[in-house]
């Protein structure tokens, strides 16, 4: 980084280690798995890496920032417009384990109508606990308010608990049909409570993610009420 501007400086460098990305093959390819193989929907998504190092300094207005081993976490959106309303979180800052939890649930439109798909991904050391639209994964509640986003999945195997607690945050620019004029509120303060236990109720992790992104845009009484 090397930006000289009349609203500021920021200059250093700052290095990835091995990048951890989403698992693709021919027929899942990626985060969205046979959806990427979808043509002209309005946005697709990427997990680039759930967990990286991190290395190196940035200085900011004067003021160093030391990176060096914190935690990375990549992924990018390509299209010509955001979903009409979604909740989103991340976090990769666990106590317990090595761990990232991804969340992504969107009214998505299709074929002239939408539906309610999600995209949910624990990663837990090394291994990829996956609850998503195309496997079939179920979501038993999903419930909105101004403190907290809380959401149940099931698949076939495991059920994942979910409580994000919302954050003051800024606003960054988005795509719509004509430009990047759209606006999205986001946070990188928030907190997620995460529990995956088999279908029995045994459990298998329970930790708070801190430091997470989280964004909760749209029509959140859709989201809620539409079935998935």
């Amino acid at each position: 980084m090397n930006i000289t501007q009349p609203e500021g400086q920021l200059v250093g460098e700052v290095t990835f280690g091995k990048l951890n990305p989403w698992p693709v093959t021919f027929f899942s390819p990626g985060v969205m798995g046979w959806f990427a193989w979808v043509p002209k929907m309005e946005c697709y998504h990427g997990v680039l890496s759930f967990d990286h190092s991190l290395q190196g300094k940035l200085t900011l207005n004067g003021k160093e920032m030391d990176f060096s081993g914190g935690r990375g976490y990549i992924e990018k959106d390509w299209g010509k417009n955001f979903p009409e309303a979604w909740v989103w979180f991340q976090s990769n800052h666990f106590k317990k384990a090595t761990a990232c939890i991804m969340t992504s649930v969107a009214i998505i439109p299709w074929l002239g109508n939408s539906f309610k798909g999600f995209i949910v991904g624990l990663w837990l050391e090394g291994k990829l606990h996956r609850f998503t639209t195309y496997l079939n994964s179920k979501i038993e509640s999903l419930n909105i308010s101004d403190d907290h986003v809380a959401l149940v999945l099931r698949n076939r195997t495991h059920r994942l608990r979910l409580n994000a607690r919302r954050a003051q945050g800024g606003l960054l620019r988005g795509p719509t049909p004509q430009d990047m004029g759209g606006r999205v509120m986001e946070t990188l303060s928030a907190s997620i409570d995460v529990r995956l236990e088999t279908l029995k109720g045994d459990v298998i992790f329970e930790d708070t993610g801190e430091h997470a992104g989280l964004e909760v845009v749209g029509d959140t009484q859709r989201l809620m009420a539409e079935k998935a």
